[in-house]
């Protein structure tokens, strides 16, 4: 009897929460601001317009949903969630700045950080506030020019074994070897981010068959797992406690990801303890730096991160550095094989280097090659957009002016706490009211004019974000782009295996890649025509 009405307790607690749950959104709604801004109308009773913009959803390459959105609407948009509940879309610099900039009040919403956190934990990628800015404090020196100057090497030894292996590929085929890029550049960034993030071997490039490390496949194992049911779990808290087959594996992923990265911290703090500092050769790798930047005497006791905070680190880095810097390389080899004359300048200007194991510094220094990465991560952003959630009341200001359904015009925006924003990377970045009629081409030149000033960490577009939720590895990722890139074009020349107008992009849980139209069963694939490159 005791246990029934401990029972029925439970029951009606979660009952009464979800209940004031339901009624704070429908409230959050139905008062909204959001509701005089103009959009289209929902296409689902239950996904609202959620179907056109959602991962997995083939596109083509110059074909955004939203972009019909702002042409029909104008630059600030409201579009329908769940339920038709509404989500502000806008392409406004000056909102944006402000949403980037005050970072605190605009967080990740909680669903997000929630689904994301089952896996990789309190890492950079998720915490907030106090948190985020206690990490980002202790974080930063691991990722100033100095410190990516000394993992170049990495980048460049990483860079050559790969190329190495696609020529071994051309002779074995030929002279010309057919070769999907993906599977092999996934590889190249996953050892690059083993090595430089946490002195960890992965040995993806030199494994044989389909072996796969242990962290690899843990990682790839909880991603993979998340489905409809983990998002419930997010969007309705009530459920959270009740376990299901897929907590069970996410679990054991976790398991096998702190074992391994506890056993590299522990390497890390012994050996800084023994003697002071990292044996030559050790010590470069991000983890090696945050132990020490962690554990210096300048860094009060209450301002240093716990073991769990570094934990979580390992596998944030493996998802920000691994699958974004390999889907940026492979839509630059996409782009140069598709403009056959910016492929030979840029491998001209790289054969004019005489070293094949450059330095940061001459890599920055390739006028040419800074254009091309550049003109990839605008065309060709790997996150096509990210989101924010208000956590107060606010006013937005804005630099163009929307009418309302009403018929009013309005300068600013006013935003009630929980409602949700979408930040548009890839549509600002190639939004030809800023960057021109010839905005969806690609056309590296065009970094030799001034460019518009958005609100970026980085380039003039929203590619790393902006503000103090930038990505703090934005260094890290422009160089090892540069250094793949330096190798690769310098040694071949890259052709599309099929028509330009087969190649598509697919967004996925965390970047968008190419797949080709006519093949879509074998997913995500860019397969090109290989061959050295002749020198005369």
């Amino acid at each position: 009897m005791v246990f029934l009405k401990f029972l029925a307790s439970v029951v009606g607690t979660l009952g009464a929460y979800a209940l004031y749950a339901t009624l704070r959104l429908f409230y959050v709604e139905r008062s909204s601001p959001l509701q005089s801004v103009p959009g289209p109308k929902s296409s689902n009773w239950l996904l609202g317009n959620l179907k056109e913009i959602m991962p997995n959803e083939v596109r083509a390459l110059d074909y955004l949903p939203q972009e019909n959105w702002t042409r029909q609407f104008g630059r600030t948009v409201r579009f329908n969630s769940f339920f038709g509940f509404g989500q502000l879309y806008t392409m406004d610099p000056k909102a944006l700045n402000h949403v980037l900039s005050n970072a605190y009040t605009y967080q990740k919403s909680e669903v997000s950080r929630y689904i994301l956190g089952k896996i990789i934990g309190p890492g950079i990628l998720l915490v907030e506030e106090d948190v985020h800015k206690k990490q980002r404090k202790i974080m930063n020196p691991a990722f100033g020019p100095a410190q990516v100057r000394d993992l170049t090497g990495i980048f460049v030894e990483k860079s050559i074994q790969l190329r190495d292996i696609w020529v071994a590929e051309t002779t074995s085929s030929g002279g010309v070897a057919l070769i999907d890029v993906i599977s092999w550049m996934d590889k190249a960034t996953l050892d690059i981010i083993g090595l430089a993030g946490f002195n960890y071997r992965f040995n993806a490039l030199g494994a044989s068959g389909a072996v796969r490390d242990e962290l690899d496949e843990a990682l790839a194992t909880a991603l993979a797992s998340v489905g409809l049911g983990t998002v419930l779990q997010g969007l309705i808290p009530f459920l959270r406690p009740v376990p299901t087959p897929v907590d069970k594996v996410i679990r054991h992923s976790q398991d096998i990801m702190t074992r391994i990265a506890r056993g590299l911290l522990e390497n890390s703090k012994k050996e800084l303890a023994e003697s002071g500092t990292f044996e030559s050769g050790r010590g470069r790798d991000l983890l090696s730096l945050l132990v020490r930047a962690n554990t210096s005497k300048d860094v009060p006791e209450h301002q240093r991160l716990t073991d769990e905070d570094v934990l979580a680190q390992v596998s944030n880095f493996l998802v920000a550095g691994h699958e974004t810097i390999s889907s940026g390389v492979v839509w630059a080899l996409f782009a140069l094989s598709t403009n056959a004359a910016a492929q030979t300048r840029l491998r001209n200007e790289l054969l004019a280097v005489d070293s094949e194991n450059p330095s940061m510094d001459e890599l920055n220094g390739l006028q040419y090659l800074d254009w091309v990465v550049r003109e990839t991560l605008r065309l060709h952003a790997p996150v096509t957009a990210t989101g924010r959630v208000a956590m107060c009341d606010d006013v937005i200001p804005l630099s163009t002016p929307y009418v309302d359904v009403r018929g009013k015009t309005q300068d600013s925006l006013r935003i009630l706490k929980g409602q949700p924003i979408v930040l548009p990377i890839l549509a600002l970045n190639r939004d030809s009211t800023l960057w021109g009629p010839d905005a969806l081409e690609f056309r590296p030149e065009r970094w030799a004019s001034p460019t518009p000033s958005l609100p970026g960490v980085w380039g003039d577009m929203l590619t790393f974000i902006g503000g103090p939720r930038s990505c703090i590895g934005f260094r890290f990722a422009l160089v090892e782009m540069k250094a793949l890139l330096f190798t690769l074009v310098r040694g071949l020349e890259f052709e599309l295996a099929v028509p330009a107008a087969d190649i598509a992009a697919q967004p996925t849980v965390l970047v968008q890649r190419p797949i080709v139209l006519s093949d879509l069963k074998k997913g995500n694939q860019l397969p090109l025509l290989i061959k050295p490159f002749a020198r005369s």
